[in-house]
């Protein structure tokens, strides 16, 4: 008995000392202090459930929450709500910030919210992304002392980035995109840690802001950013991303830009950068993306993005270069014309204007007041002529008269029109190839509950990664002649299919029997999940076909133009013959549109089948050759832009036919006319020139004659336009209030 005694208790010694203790507990002031932050956050859903028995240091991680302790003090606090950033909601006027539904309450104050937080004196990281924080960020934000990573993205946090940002030694990753943010960026030099700094999608600028060379990347696309490429970037050494797209940089591209020892993503598009590019230039060879799209850039491309059998994706359309990769160009004179309007003064030139102004005002003070009256009146009469200007231009007739060689390319708000092109990879996990454990452990091994459908040669199911994010898993048979060879060169194809308007493939896992040649071998295929349903659910279900109003559809319809824009030219060679239907596009939770189905290019040797025909994503007219399946793409998504104008599905090529005849009558016929064709659910919502934009290309996109078809660049182009329009008509007061 003495012996089993001495035997138990040396087993629970054992037991004491190995166990992990998870009674653990943050001090009680921590405690208190989450507990605030979640009052202050007026309780979003991922705060949700905490008790005075929440141990916060064992809350196991979720997407949207993550709490992780060292000596039971906080060291990285994530809160990842579901308010929509400024970027999906109206732009507030300047000066007069407007609470919403989107937005925390009138009660909320980020200056006491931000007091609160510092005294987690040890945190590391901190994300705080779509909460609808609002207000100016306080300057003692640098009281994080310890801080490494700061997120407080998608938020409505307005006016200059404080100052003291600039004294926090240890932050590696500084993140503040798609807030209301404007001014200077304060002179960021001294952080030598600093590796990330993502300001896209606010009011900054007008300057280049003063960086260290640790940078790994660099985002500032979307701001207001005039000024021009600085050659301090040259010692960049580390830099892998640069985005400036959507400024208004000016000057020559440097050609060191093409050759940073690190660059792999080079985004210099919608800016209004000029010159010719250096025919001497070379490029790093890590170099995979290059867009330097709709600028004012004239001359030949430099070898190095020039040729076309490099395996590098290169965007140069909308600019006036020969011999480029695009055939969409502007005439040379559009960009000497432009580039000599965007050239900003010297600096010698406006000291000799303020010091001449200063002389001339004693001279000619009594004629200032004449002047002015004179000048006023002037003013009245160009806006006046202008006005007329722009609607003899935009009053066509005949829809075939449209032209984008012909038609001049407005100056579009690129934060109020997305990107012609982003990063294809943008806002998904990277690709990669999984496990069979891994493809079991996601779909419960398969179990018949995540069953999502079944076609003729496998199944669809649902899954979730270890991560928490759910995706699809489609299995495929392989037909014995089908080397895996082939089926390699297949997926290292697919995995550049990556778009944010593309149901994009995250991965694919292959099982392979070479012991049992006559067995088949199986391909999982892991595709992202958009569970918001299709562009039909919310054009039938009266519910959301109420809050698609004609902002809402533009921003669809522009979302499918950028998609099959992709697909056409954002790999190399193009995809046509996409099958593009309705039924196929899908809506994500922020209601951009994502197209699913379209052809997966599978390069096997000739008489080989694809091992994933039958799948739903081959061209639905396999016999077109690429010219002809362009066209046949663009006669689709016309098909689909009548469909959303109108509100009503097409089911027949009568019911097609006799939609376009109402619509060209009512182009003809006048405005009473055409508003009588559209959704009625639209009345009220729309610019009349914005429609007629959109109706025009519509049509066009319709022509019997493919030749007549316009490009994909053509049909986004007018779309976005259109949107423009749109815009500049809402924010002149002429929305109805219910909007």
């Amino acid at each position: 008995m003495k012996n089993f005694l001495v035997s138990f208790c040396l087993l629970f010694l054992i037991l004491a000392i190995f166990t992990p203790i998870s009674i653990a507990q943050l001090t009680p002031s921590e405690s208190r202090i989450l507990f605030q932050v979640q009052k202050l956050l007026e309780y979003p859903g991922a705060l949700q459930g905490w008790t005075n028995w929440t141990n916060f240091c064992y809350l196991p991680p979720t997407p949207s929450l993550k709490v992780v302790c060292t000596n039971n003090r906080v060291t990285e606090l994530t809160v990842i709500g579901n308010k929509s950033s400024p970027s999906h909601s109206p732009k507030p006027v300047s000066g007069n910030f407007v609470i919403s539904q989107q937005t925390l309450s009138k009660s909320f104050s980020i200056d006491s919210f931000f007091t609160l937080l510092t005294k987690l004196s040890n945190l590391k990281v901190l994300s705080l992304v779509s909460l609808g924080l609002w207000g100016p960020l306080p300057a003692k934000i640098n009281r994080f002392w310890s801080l490494e990573e700061l997120n407080i993205s998608s938020n409505f946090i307005y006016g200059e980035i404080p100052t003291s940002l600039s004294s926090m030694k240890n932050l590696r990753s500084i993140v503040l995109a798609d807030n209301l943010f404007n001014g200077s960026v304060p002179d960021l030099k001294s952080l030598a840690a600093l590796e990330e700094l993502n300001l896209g999608n606010n009011h900054l600028g007008p300057g280049f802001p003063s960086l260290g060379n640790s940078l790994v990347s660099i985002i500032l696309r979307n701001n207001s950013m005039r000024s021009e490429i600085p050659p301090t970037l040259r010692n960049f050494g580390l830099l892998q991303k640069l985005d400036i797209s959507s400024n208004k940089f000016v000057g020559p591209i440097p050609a060191f830009v093409f050759s940073l020892p690190s660059i792999q993503y080079l985004i210099l598009a919608q800016n209004q950068l000029s010159g010719a590019l250096s025919n001497n230039a070379t490029c790093n060879g890590k170099l995979q993306v290059v867009d330097i799209s709709q600028n004012l850039l004239i001359g030949k491309l430099p070898s190095c993005i020039g040729s076309k059998s490099l395996n590098r994706t290169v965007l140069d359309s909308w600019n006036c270069l020969s011999g480029g990769k695009s055939k969409y160009q502007h005439p040379y004179s559009f960009c000497h014309k432009e580039a000599l309007a965007v050239k900003p003064p010297a600096k010698t030139q406006e000291q000799e204007s303020k010091i001449k102004l200063g002389l001339l005002l004693g001279v000619i003070g009594g004629v200032v007041c004449a002047a002015a009256v004179i000048g006023l009146l002037i003013l009245v009469i160009i806006k006046r002529a202008g006005k007329r200007n722009r609607e003899d231009k935009f009053d066509r007739s005949m829809v075939e008269k449209i032209s984008v060689r012909s038609t001049p390319k407005p100056n579009i708000d690129a934060r109020r029109v997305p990107q012609m092109m982003r990063l294809p990879t943008l806002g998904l996990p990277p690709y990669r190839v999984f496990t069979l454990e891994e493809i079991d452990d996601a779909t419960d091994n398969f179990d018949a509950a995540n069953l999502m459908g079944e076609g003729s040669q496998g199944q669809v199911y649902k899954g979730w990664l270890r991560d928490g994010l759910l995706v699809q898993v489609k299995c495929v048979k392989l037909k014995q002649k089908q080397l895996p060879q082939n089926l390699n060169q297949s997926m290292e194809a697919l995995s550049k299919l990556r778009h944010r308007h593309l149901v994009s493939l995250l991965g694919h896992c292959t099982v392979t029997y070479q012991d049992h040649p006559t067995a088949a071998s199986t391909v999982f295929i892991v595709l992202e999940n958009i569970a918001n349903g299709s562009l039909v659910d919310h054009l039938t279900d009266w519910r959301k076909k109420e809050w698609l109003k004609w902002p809402q559809r533009m921003a669809v319809s522009i979302g499918i133009a950028r998609g099959v824009q992709f697909l056409h030219t954002g790999v190399a060679p193009g995809i046509f013959g996409n099958n593009l239907k309705i039924e196929n596009i899908l809506l994500d939770e922020s209601v951009s549109a994502k197209i699913s189905n379209y052809n997966l290019p599978l390069p096997f040797q000739i008489g080989s089948e694809s091992p994933l025909n039958g799948q739903g994503i081959s061209s639905s007219k396999p016999h077109l050759n690429s010219a002809e399946a362009e066209k046949e793409d663009i006669y689709q998504l016309g098909i689909i832009l009548v469909q959303v104008l109108t509100g009503r599905l097409i089911k027949s090529a009568s019911e097609l036919d006799e939609l376009k005849i109402q619509l060209e009558k009512g182009l003809i016929e006048g405005p009473s006319k055409l508003r009588g064709v559209i959704d009625p659910s639209m009345q009220g919502s729309f610019a009349y020139q914005s429609l007629k934009t959109a109706v025009e290309i519509t049509i066009n996109c319709l022509s019997r004659d493919p030749s007549k078809r316009p490009s994909i660049d053509n049909v986004l182009w007018n779309l976005q336009y259109s949107i423009q329009v749109q815009e500049g008509w809402t924010s002149s007061g002429n929305l109805s209030a219910q909007m």
